[in-house]
Parts: structure tokens; sequence; C-alpha cells
């Protein structure tokens, strides 16, 4: 029956004696979320519910609770909000805001790629989210298309809003993911080289990562392939990405340059903090290229 990634939450069952459990909205390696009712605040919550073979390794869950508090002191529109943690028969699981929306991951396979305005607006609202993150002290570690929700916008026309989801989680499983197989396309392509070193994360990491899903939002292609870790870090290394003009001519210079300068592999020559990504991107649509950063 279901293995680890499907924990036992039959549909109407109370978490906590507070969550009924409506359906299931999504399964990783790490865990299940799942739609839910708030039964006191009738609300609509999502609940994320760490995967079983997780649940015994006592560091792990230790540092899931750890981050799964400190999000929740994370206040932002621009950041999916958590609303409580705890434990259940056993079961380690976090309430978080219900977000109506898609995941950047399938606005890209619905439309391949992007108009630049839109990935600039989901590029500066995703930076605004990180910047406040940054300032408390909280690094997402793990930005990658899948974490970032899109409300309205593109497809649903009027207003868009950019929410950050998985703050922090990823530290947790920081370890355990890297190693394991199949994730050089997935997770490894977004990490920034340090990270890959598997030196400690910065705000200039989230700011690589991000310049990754800017790069694949403009060109409906990532900056990097790789077969392996090892050809992807040699190539994140030794390679300048072409220019995202280069695949499309609606993208303007200046944005391409934006993106290019948040994906140096050196963190010293990268934006220093999200905001200034997101001021070079505003810019850029208006034809105005960053300055260069560093020394």
């Amino acid at each position: 029956a279901g293995g680890p990634l499907s924990p036992r939450t039959p549909k109407g069952e109370l978490i906590s004696d507070r969550c009924r459990i409506e359906d299931r909205l999504g399964s990783g390696g790490m865990s299940s979320v799942f739609r839910a009712t708030d039964t006191i605040l009738e609300r609509t919550v999502a609940v994320k519910i760490l995967a079983e073979h997780l649940s015994d390794d006592e560091r792990f869950v230790a540092r899931f609770r750890r981050e799964a508090l400190a999000v929740a002191k994370l206040v932002h529109p621009n950041i999916v909000q958590v609303y409580d943690t705890g434990i259940d028969s056993g079961r380690h699981y976090i309430v978080m805001e219900y977000v109506r929306g898609k995941s950047g991951a399938q606005l890209l396979q619905a439309e391949g790629k992007l108009d630049p305005a839109t990935a600039v607006e989901i590029g500066v609202q995703a930076c605004a989210g990180l910047d406040y993150a940054h300032r408390h002290g909280i690094i997402h570690r793990d930005v990658k298309p899948g974490n970032l929700m899109v409300i309205g916008g593109p497809a649903g026309g009027g207003d868009m809003t950019v929410k950050l989801a998985d703050f922090g989680i990823a530290r947790a499983s920081e370890q355990t993911r890297i190693t394991q197989v199949g994730s050089v396309v997935g997770t490894a392509a977004y990490l920034a080289p340090e990270q890959s070193r598997g030196e400690e994360a910065t705000p200039a990491s989230d700011v690589y990562s991000l310049g990754v899903v800017l790069y694949q939002f403009l060109c409906g292609r990532l900056p990097y392939e790789g077969a392996s870790l090892a050809e992807l870090a040699v190539r994140q290394q030794s390679e300048q990405p072409l220019h995202p003009s280069s695949y499309s001519d609606d993208v303007p210079g200046p944005v391409g340059d934006a993106v290019l300068v948040a994906l140096e592999s050196d963190p010293a020559n990268r934006f220093a903090a999200a905001g200034e990504l997101a001021d070079a991107l505003r810019r850029g649509l208006s034809g105005e290229s960053p300055t260069a950063t560093g020394a």
C-alpha cells in the first residue's frame, strides 16, 4: 500500500482534532501535501505531512520542525504563510496557507516559456519575498519553478500575485536530496555552485537559483545542462550561458543582462541582494542595463 509517498491519511481524517483532510494536492520524496479544512477557523488550508521513512530520522525531524517554526515568523504577501506545525499519531505536519494558483513548473509545462513582461513580474515579486526573508535571517535554499506559486496573471488575466513556497524546508533535506539519483535535472540544476560544493547557502545563493528560474522562463530551457552533478558543476564554473535574447528576440537585452549577473558563478559578482535583481529586471524592461556588481 502506497509506500513512503502516501502517509496513512484518508479523506475526512482529522489532524490534531482540527484540520479535516479533503484531498491530496501532491507528493514528493519528503512529504505529501493535502487540501484540508481548518474546522475551527472554517478556512481552507494546506497540510504538509512528512513521509513516514523520514519521520523515524530524529535529526531530520528536529530540523524540519525548527525550519517550520522559523518560517512561521515570516509574514509577507509574497511568501506562503505557515500557520502551525505539530505531530499527530507519529506523523509530523505543517499547516500552511492554501494557494489557488499554478506553480511556475505548471506554467512552463503549459506555455513552454513566458513572455518577458510576465517573467519579470514573477521575478520582481519573488525577489520581494526573498528580500524580506533574507532580512529576517532565512535563506530559501530551494528556489525552483515548482516552489513559485502564481495566482491570477497570464492565464487568468488581471492582477498577478506570486508566493514562494517551501521556505527553508530544503535545509532539512539538503544532504539526502543531493545524493539522490535523478535529482540532477530536478533540483540540482537550480543550486548555486557554492551549494553544489556543499558550502553554506547565502542570500546570493537564492539570487542565483532565481536567475536559473528566470532564464528558463525567458528561454524555455536551463542555462546549463548536465548528465551528472560533476558535469553540471564544471559547466557552471567554466561556461557562460548564452544570452537569453539569443533564444528569443522578444527578450530585451538588458533583462537578459540582469539574469546573467544573477547567474555569475562567483557570489561576489552577483547582485548582493534580491532587491537589486528586482530593480535591474524592472529597469531592464525599460531598456536600462544593470551596472556591474562586485569589486
